[in-house]
């Protein structure tokens, strides 16, 4: 049963400025809270300024961003065919992808600006977004949440998430990944804050808005992302079923109601999709190959998960945010041990097994979701398909999230032992110096892959700039056939990329973005 702590209990759980109650504790006891707490502070004061200082390179390398790839496409027919007409034009010719085009007319709508302040939209929603999130976690644990730690928490998240993997610059710097991958994740976390909020609601009015908005949000998801709406109907399948009223974790049917409607929502944003003109003419595209899951196709997607996870695991700056967590869990003042999350009533706390399985429940929707992005990936590029790392990041957000919890529970646990001799006495400080310094050390480790960002992006800025100022010359001259050197980033198609011009798509999208009839390799 979960108890509230008396008045005559020594307490000070709340390292970023939360409850202090100090009734009994005086001399050498209460010298060592004061050194416990202002650690904890300067840990996630640290780790703040060093992950977001990652975060905040990246906002500024927006404004160094150029098109490529499917930008030139997107960028063009936002331009030429307005927000409904690139939206018609991915329903009926491109994918199906209906929200998808909706967001990418609209951040190309008013040319390259739209794209160049995307990372930093992204940066700030993906913050407050978590923050909030975490204040309603530490809450849920009895604690008392700080902004400092929250959000130092929030910034480790991203700055992994943007980094650590192989595909930087796509994650958040290229609008058209963005879109289909990493907004989701920013979406996901506003709705799962709309579902507390639906659930907890005293007037039905605003719990059916909330319940409407559930399957409004998912059926735009399902038509935005389909790695992203495969991962979350795992997860909200997973709570829902936890949530039944019968298991003890939930007291209505209401957070059972939203997750039905965010599934059946997905479901139906995904049939759409799959049944569209665009979809079926992309099926049509593809070569007969055996089926994915047939025995043999079922092995290679195997050995592909295997081989994305083997990329995964060698990046330890990941266990960043389980320092975090850690932290998290030291600062925010949480008062109940994991195991008793949640009951009932007073008399009739949560089964244990309903606890542990709400707790272990990241862990299959990571693995689960993680083949399903393989198997759609494999589907769709072929064996090269686990390569494309930009969709790792619709499971390695709720990876990520969990593995910032799980740190959260084990510095809860370890705050709530006792300290006897002098060993102890110096335990605590030792854990937020270990959390702190992994914390630090893992966003440092993310430093060289910033800094070859920054050098490719702002130097493939001012060639771009230099080039494109050429192109609109000749152009404006009457000519209609203009040399174009190729500029790579961010392994991303550009023109030539074929020897078949007649099949060079990039180039295609370059010519109708600058209105003449052909380019040529300088």
């Amino acid at each position: 049963m979960i108890t509230a702590p008396t008045e005559t209990e020594d307490e000070d759980e709340d390292g970023d400025g939360g409850r202090r109650t100090h009734s009994s504790a005086a001399g050498p006891e209460s010298g060592r809270r004061r050194l416990v707490r202002r650690m904890l502070r300067g840990a996630g004061g640290a780790v703040l300024a060093a992950a977001g200082a990652l975060v905040a390179v990246g906002c500024f390398l927006g404004l160094y961003l150029r098109p490529t790839s499917d930008d030139w496409c997107a960028a063009w027919k936002a331009r030429d065919l307005g927000v409904l007409g690139i939206t018609a034009d991915f329903y009926s010719t491109q994918n199906g992808r209906i929200a998808n085009a909706f967001l990418s007319g609209v951040v190309y709508g008013g040319g390259l600006a739209g794209a160049k302040i995307l990372p930093t939209v992204i940066t700030v929603a993906f913050t407050v977004g978590l923050v909030l999130l975490g204040r309603q976690f530490v809450r849920l644990l009895g604690g008392r949440p700080g902004v400092v730690t929250l959000t130092a928490c929030a910034l480790v998240v991203q700055a992994v998430l943007y980094y650590a993997g192989t595909r930087s610059y796509q994650v958040l710097l290229w609008a058209p990944a963005s879109i289909s991958h990493t907004i989701p994740s920013v979406i996901g976390v506003w709705a799962l804050l709309l579902a507390i909020r639906t659930v907890r609601r005293p007037r039905s009015a605003a719990r059916a808005l909330g319940f409407a908005g559930s399957f409004l949000i998912g059926f735009a998801l399902g038509t935005l992302s389909e790695p992203f709406a495969l991962v979350s109907g795992l997860l909200a399948a997973g709570a829902g079923l936890l949530a039944l009223p019968r298991l003890g974790l939930a007291q209505t049917w209401r957070p059972f109601t939203w997750c039905l409607l965010w599934c059946s929502g997905l479901v139906c944003g995904l049939i759409v999709l799959y049944t569209s003109p665009g979809a079926r003419w992309r099926r049509a595209q593809q070569p007969e190959k055996e089926s994915l899951l047939s025995p043999g196709g079922l092995r290679a997607t195997f050995s592909d998960w295997l081989h994305m996870w083997e990329t995964v695991t060698g990046q330890w700056a990941y266990l960043g945010a389980v320092a975090a967590g850690v932290l998290l869990g030291l600062a925010a003042g949480l008062r109940i041990p994991a195991t008793q999350l949640g009951r009932r009533s007073r008399s009739r706390p949560v089964p244990r097994t309903t606890l542990v399985a709400a707790l272990l429940l990241p862990v299959p929707v990571v693995v689960l979701g993680s083949f399903a992005v393989v198997l759609g990936l494999r589907s769709g590029y072929g064996p090269s398909g686990w390569t494309y790392a930009r969709t790792w990041t619709n499971y390695l957000v709720p990876m990520e999230l969990a593995l910032c919890a799980y740190g959260a529970l084990l510095g809860a646990w370890a705050r709530r032992l006792p300290a006897r001799g002098r060993t102890g006495t110096l335990a605590l400080p030792a854990g937020i110096v270990a959390a702190g310094g992994l914390a630090l050390a893992a966003v440092a480790a993310l430093v060289p892959s910033v800094q070859q960002l920054t050098t490719a992006t702002v130097t493939r800025a001012v060639a771009w700039d230099a080039q494109n100022s050429r192109i609109r010359t000749e152009a404006a001259r009457g000519a209609t056939d203009i040399g174009y050197r190729p500029l790579h980033i961010g392994s991303l198609a550009e023109p030539f990329y074929t020897s078949a011009y007649d099949k060079d798509w990039v180039a295609a999208c370059v010519v109708e973005w600058y209105g003449i009839e052909r380019i040529h390799r300088l």
